[in-house]
This record gives structure tokens, C-alpha cells and sequence, in this order.
């Protein structure tokens, strides 16, 4: 038997719990967050299960952490003084490693202290014990949840946990003149899939308006078609690598090959959505990456995500979906053309 703490964007915790179900029989939830962070017990053991959850990534799943230790809130500073020497006993999962404290609390959690307060006092200990304490790259990540009256802590390397962001929450920085949020999702979906937009050549962002993903693109160095009716910010027009068609994507026509990177961020229904990409697939070279959201309309997204993917593996292999943390009512796509 194994307990996790997984994580889901807000309202989407009843469907990350539904893929685990059909993923790992008998396992039982209790919800934590309302919508959002959820207790699994698996009856399987923690390595079973982690391979279960790896060979066929939910969807909805942002981040998981095992349970390995449980500590009762006391409210006072007997829980840091608990959790120190919970580190301490542990000296031989971290000794020599590049370390990383994560802290999450539920809104009404007992725990008093912040997570800064948290990350001092044991990161103090980790230095103590011959551990490097780091906030990016670690090999080993030291995971609390402190729910109301408990603590949950959980220790293992950022892939066993699907992120190395506490509870898989993926920050940028906003840039001074950024064109639009809607840049973070395509960021995030880089480091999600392991893309390296700079080895692209030429990309057709269909829906581009008002640029967001379009700017990211072109600060890659790609050449980029930008399709909309509506307009672009005014500063990507300076881009002598920018071609920028004022239409429909529906009335756009291109030579065959013409593209190794589509993307496509549109406010469209799904089915609308794949209808398009399909009439506009010839214009992919053989291997072309896709990089689509996918907009959750209806009550039955796992049924609409279904049909999505049936639709576009005629013409495309589907490497990953996941709902970013980033993405809000929608989850967003990898493929491959075939």
C-alpha cells in the first residue's frame, strides 16, 4: 500500500482522480482542497503505482507526492522542531544531493508558520547534514503539504513527482511590454515536452491575435506566419520575420511542407478546432510539431479529449496531453504529424 497527495487544477481534482481510478484498481480519494488537492490510497506499493501513474501520464494530473512520513499539527513550534528531525533521521537520502524544500498549505491548515519560515529552518539542517540546498535543478525534493490538522511529507526526484515546481505551480516572470499571458502557456509547454522551440525554422500560428505566442516564436528566432482576423500587437510589426495575413485561418491556403511548427491557441469548439488543423495539415512537413490547446466546453471533457485525439491521429501521433497550470478551461496537445 502506498498514499499520495495529487494535485489537479482548480475544479479539475474529480477528473485527475477518475484517470487514477482506471489506472490503479481499488485506489481510495479524500479530497483536501476542494477541486483541487486530493489524498490517494493505492494498494499498490509505491513503486508500483509511480509506474502505473509515468507509463500513462494523466491528464489532469499536475503533480503527485509520495506519502512517506505523517505529522500531527500541533500549531506551535514542536512541528518545525518534528520536521527537523525528520530530516535529520533521513541524513542518507540527502547527504551529497542537490536538495530542494517545496511547502503547500490548505487555506485553513493549522501549521502556523509560512513557507519561507519553513524553507529557512531546514534548509539550515540540510546545510548542517552535508546536503546542497537549491531552488532549481534538485535531485532530491522534500515535499510538505500541510493540510488543516496534518502534515504530509513526501521525499523524491522532481520526475517521480511529474514536476519540480511545488505542487507542479510552473512561475514566469511577466517581461516589461509583454504582448499577453497567453506566452506563459507556450513556455510551459516547452519545458512540459522537452521542445527546444529554437531548433524550428518556420512556424504557422493559427489564431495568433493578440501575439503572445507569436513574440515567443519570434524572439526564437523563427520565422513566423501569423493567421487572424483581429489585430497583433503593434510592436511585433517591427519583426522582419513576421508575416502577418489579416484572415480566417479558414481562408488561408499554403504550399505543401511549408512548416515544421504549428501552433494554435483559439477560442474555437473542439471539433471546429480539428477541422481546421486537418485542412491545414498538407502545409506541415513530414514530422512537424503541433502544439494545440484543446478548449473543455462541455461536461464531459474526458469524452470530448476522446474524440479530439480520434479526429487528428488520421494525419497526426499524439506525443502528450496535459492540462498545464497554465491552461485554464482547456488542456493542450503535443503531436507529431505523421
Amino acid at each position: 500500500m502506498s498514499q499520495w497527495i495529487g494535485t489537479a487544477n482548480q475544479t479539475y481534482a474529480p477528473y485527475a482522480m477518475e484517470e487514477l481510478r482506471r489506472l490503479i484498481e481499488g485506489v481510495a480519494f479524500t479530497q483536501l482542497a476542494a477541486g483541487e488537492v486530493f489524498l490517494m490510497t493505492s494498494p499498490q506499493s509505491r513503486e508500483e503505482t509511480l509506474q502505473a501513474i509515468l507509463q500513462q501520464e494523466p491528464i489532469f494530473l499536475r503533480h503527485v507526492q509520495p506519502v512517506d512520513r505523517t505529522i500531527e499539527i500541533t500549531g506551535n513550534a514542536n512541528d518545525l522542531e518534528q520536521l527537523s528531525d525528520m530530516v535529520r533521521n533521513a541524513v542518507l537520502t540527502f547527504e551529497n544531493k542537490r536538495v530542494a524544500v517545496h511547502i503547500r498549505r490548505a487555506s485553513k491548515s493549522e501549521f502556523v508558520y509560512s513557507a519561507a519560515d519553513t524553507k529557512a529552518v531546514l534548509d539550515a539542517v540540510l546545510d548542517e547534514i552535508g546536503a546542497e540546498t537549491v531552488v532549481q535543478q534538485p535531485e532530491v525534493i522534500i515535499a510538505i503539504y500541510a493540510a488543516v490538522n496534518q502534515l504530509f511529507i513526501g521525499f523524491g526526484a522532481p520526475s517521480d513527482m511529474l514536476s519540480d515546481w511545488p505542487g507542479g505551480a510552473v512561475r514566469f516572470q511577466r517581461e516589461e511590454g509583454q504582448v499577453s499571458r497567453a506566452k506563459f502557456k507556450l513556455l510551459e509547454a516547452e519545458r512540459e515536452f522537452g521542445l527546444n522551440y529554437a531548433g524550428y525554422q518556420n512556424a504557422l500560428d493559427v489564431g495568433a491575435a493578440p501575439g503572445g505566442w507569436t513574440s515567443l516564436l519570434l524572439e526564437r528566432g523563427l520565422r513566423v506566419t501569423a493567421v487572424d482576423p483581429a489585430e497583433l500587437h503593434p510592436s511585433l510589426m517591427a519583426y522582419p520575420t513576421l508575416t502577418y495575413l489579416k484572415r480566417n485561418a479558414s481562408e488561408v491556403k499554403f504550399n505543401a511542407s511549408s512548416f515544421d511548427l504549428l501552433v494554435c491557441d483559439m477560442s474555437w469548439s473542439p471539433m471546429l478546432m480539428c477541422k481546421l488543423v486537418l485542412d491545414l495539415e498538407p502545409a506541415l512537413a513530414k514530422g512537424a510539431t503541433a502544439i494545440i490547446t484543446v478548449k473543455l466546453m462541455h461536461r464531459k471533457p474526458l469524452q470530448t479529449i476522446r474524440d479530439v485525439i480520434s479526429r487528428l491521429s488520421t494525419e497526426f501521433s499524439l506525443q502528450k496531453a496535459k492540462q498545464l497550470f497554465h491552461n485554464r478551461e482547456e488542456i493542450t496537445l503535443y503531436l507529431i504529424k505523421k
